[in-house]
Order: structure tokens, then C-alpha cells, then sequence
């Protein structure tokens, strides 16, 4: 992805990056150092990926089926959040809210999958108490999934 910098003496504290024409045009603080200027490039393009690699993806759809398929309550919402870098998946009980970390999408479906999962039952279930796990391991895939996560450092063993 080709990149341009654009140096402004009127912008302040903000950092915005938006496709022009192919071109990832970043606006910066004229007094950024060229260390900052490289971490918000950096920040940027990665957003800019995880968009464009998650764009076609229809997690609301996904979590109704899988909550239909296993039995689990519905989420109020769904998304995906750039501010999950840690975690890849995060859920409100008192709100019914589930956030999906971008970076699961360039893993495979049934990883996905199953981290929806988890999530549902968090709407049941908030601790990973054993009735936790048992509604989770209705997903035949979650042994497998969760070898997977500890292979890639996502998760200790």
C-alpha cells in the first residue's frame, strides 16, 4: 500500500488517515517527531488492513447461527475492535455486547468460530466456571480451536 504523509501546521493533536485513490494519506501534527510520525504510519496501515481484510465479513450472522446451532443466547451486538490486542474477544453481560479482535479474521473460520462461541457463553455463563466450559465444548471444534490459539501464543496451554 503506497503511503503519503501530509505534515499540517493547523492540526494540533489529531492523527487521520484516509484512501485516496489507492494512496493511504495520513494527516499529522506538523511537530510529530520523525519517531511518532513513523509509529502513526505504522498504526494507520495496520487499521487500514484489518478493514479491508475483515470488510466482507458478516459477523452479526455468524454469532445468530452459532447461538441458534448451540443453543446460546443471541448478543445485542457484535463488532470487531482495533482496541483488542491482547484479548480476541471481549463480552459486556450487562450489556449483551461482544467485540471480535480484527486479527481473528486472517485465522480460519473455526477459530472464529469458536471465540463467537466462548463469547456467547459468557451471556450465560460470566466466570469460566465448569458450567462454563461445558456450554463452550458444545462446539465440537473448541479442543482443536484452542490447540490452535496456544500453537499461534494466543492463549497458554
Amino acid at each position: 500500500m503506497k503511503i503519503e504523509v501530509v505534515r499540517s501546521a493547523r492540526r494540533r493533536k489529531t492523527v487521520q488517515a484516509r484512501l485516496v485513490d489507492g494512496v493511504l494519506r495520513v494527516a499529522i501534527p506538523d511537530n510529530l517527531t520523525p519517531a511518532e510520525e513513523a509509529h502513526w504510519v505504522k498504526t494507520m496501515q495496520q487499521r487500514f488492513t484489518r478493514r479491508r481484510t475483515t470488510a466482507g465479513m458478516d459477523l452479526a450472522g455468524r454469532a445468530r447461527r452459532l447461538a441458534a446451532r448451540y443453543d446460546l443466547p443471541r448478543p445485542d451486538a457484535i463488532a470487531w475492535s482495533d482496541r483488542l490486542h491482547t484479548l480476541w474477544g471481549s463480552c459486556s453481560t450487562t450489556s449483551g455486547r461482544i467485540r471480535i479482535a480484527p486479527r481473528l479474521a486472517e485465522y480460519p473460520g473455526w477459530v472464529l468460530d469458536y471465540v463467537i462461541v466462548h463469547e456467547l457463553a459468557h451471556l450465560v455463563k460470566a466466570t469460566h466456571s465448569p458450567a462454563f466450559w461445558t456450554l463452550v465444548n458444545r462446539y465440537p471444534m473448541a479442543e482443536r480451536a484452542r490447540g490452535y490459539l496456544i500453537a499461534r501464543g494466543e492463549i497458554e496451554g
